[in-house]
């Protein structure tokens, strides 16, 4: 019998076991795959997610390992349209980290290992949850067998297609967005350093990212969708749309994605609680998606540990939808940003877009709006 079972081993399920552990709860953590990715997905931390991150001892290898983005600039037809102080927000991280999701994986996993090198339980599968009154049962797959395990808890954290959402009958409300990008990592030869660069550029925006050992990221927005990316097709829009140069063969990294957004009615059901992509979807435009789990953990970590403690005798009751209101609310607000973001991008005829990127060069000179707009990026 285990106090949690944390379905998922990716960032968000291992940081929220990690918080358990030190408290310490029997804990375990059940992966489908039998070994960890080497994608570099997710890259940006958040200072709210960096002091999260502190406290179960994972900040500091991975600012150590990172790239600190204090600045970014918004570009249009070759001139500088803006520029971002990412600073301001916070004292204690006064930037945005940037890192491939594989080294925020392996920092946490190594966290879980030093707290029980045992927990965490790879090439399981769940398919079904099951509340039998004094505790919850979870069956599934083992290397073609049969499993089951025993918890009080269940904390579903295994992605945007939740087997354990999807076990408990449950569909998320599901909205498409006209909007398709396609993104590679490549070697940086710009003039861009370690600032993050914004192009505003009649076809569409185009991003860019600086990522450790010499790499940047490039996502750049299409009107269709891209079924095959290539290295060559994506330098050459980048070229085209930015006049920078970037070297196809440098390649290490490429994916083509559209968006959509899920969210869940209800993310605690019973002594089920789903947390990240499992509860809610975000548009990767803006990268808050793996933040937001991590201030879900946080916020329910305490709930789970404190009721554990009682041997359950004190009600959670109010305290979990307190979480549960808090937490979407959260999200829809992830959501709105990330909608502001991509309409910010999307194709607009040369007069126009001219009009609005004076607008947005006037306006980012005023504190007030220049301070909201870092607090908007940096999710504080």
């Amino acid at each position: 019998m285990f106090d949690v079972v944390v379905v998922g081993a990716g960032p968000v399920g291992l940081y929220m076991a990690a918080l358990l552990l030190q408290h310490g709860h029997r804990v375990a953590i059940l992966e489908r795959r039998a070994t960890s990715s080497r994608q570099t997905r997710a890259i940006g931390i958040h200072p709210p997610a960096l002091a999260a991150l502190d406290a179960v001892g994972a900040a500091h290898s991975l600012v150590d390992s990172g790239v600190r983005i204090t600045r970014g600039a918004a570009y249009s037809g070759g001139r500088k349209v803006a520029d971002m102080d990412f600073a301001r927000p916070s004292a204690e991280y006064p930037f945005i980290l940037s890192v491939p999701q594989y080294l925020t994986t392996q920092a946490l996993e190594s966290r879980v290992i030093e707290l029980d090198p045992g927990a965490l339980l790879r090439g399981v599968h769940i398919q079904e949850v099951v509340d039998d009154g004094g505790y919850l049962r979870l069956r599934g797959q083992e290397g073609g067998s049969a499993v089951e395990f025993l918890g009080r808890f269940v904390v579903a954290a295994d992605g945007v297609h939740s087997a354990v959402r999807e076990g408990l009958g449950l569909e998320p409300r599901l909205r498409t967005y006209p909007d398709y990008y396609v993104m590679g990592d490549f070697q940086d030869e710009s003039m861009y350093g370690n600032n993050a660069v914004l192009f505003l550029e009649p076809g569409g925006i185009v991003e860019s990212f600086p990522l450790p050992g010499g790499i940047r990221r490039w996502v750049v927005r299409l009107g269709a969708p891209c079924q095959e990316p290539t290295p060559r097709a994506l330098a050459s829009l980048i070229r085209k749309r930015t006049g920078t140069a970037v070297d196809s063969t440098s390649n290490t990294m490429i994916s083509a994605f559209g968006v959509t957004t899920r969210l869940v009615s209800r993310m605690v059901h019973g002594r089920v609680a789903l947390l990240g992509d499992a509860a809610h979807e975000i548009s990767p435009i803006g990268g808050q998606g793996m933040n937001l789990g991590w201030l879900d953990a946080v916020a329910l970590a305490p709930i789970i540990s404190e009721t554990l403690r009682t041997s359950g005798r004190r009600p959670a009751g109010k305290e979990l939808a307190a979480f549960e209101r808090n937490r979407q609310r959260a999200a829809k607000k992830a959501i709105w940003q990330a909608s502001v973001n991509m309409a910010l991008g999307r194709p607009l005829p040369p007069k126009v877009l001219n009009a609005r990127n004076a607008l947005i060069g006037r306006a980012i000179t005023l504190p007030m709006f220049s301070e909201l707009v870092a607090r908007r990026f940096t999710m504080h």
